[in-house]
């Protein structure tokens, strides 16, 4: 499965201001795009669901750079 996400990077990092990195917003897209993602060179990603980005990190890469984005709920700090 092919989600075209290379050509796309590779315009959006030609536009970013030398010193700005781009971290790609993961939330709700499958494994797969991540990693076509990651295999286009893009290594630092950001999700705002916990068990989305837990169950996301088992499967991809370890070198990937997460972030997290939006608020944590208290309930979910644990």
């Amino acid at each position: 499965m092919s989600f075209m996400i290379e050509k796309e990077l590779k315009e959006i990092w030609k536009e970013l201001p030398e010193g700005c990195r781009l971290v790609a917003i993961s939330k709700y897209h499958p494994v797969e795009a991540i990693q076509e993602a990651y295999d286009a060179g893009q290594r630092v990603f950001g999700e705002n669901h916990v068990q989305e980005l837990v169950e996301k990190q088992a499967v991809l890469p370890q070198d990937i750079e997460w972030h997290m984005t939006g608020h944590l709920q208290t309930n979910k700090v644990k």
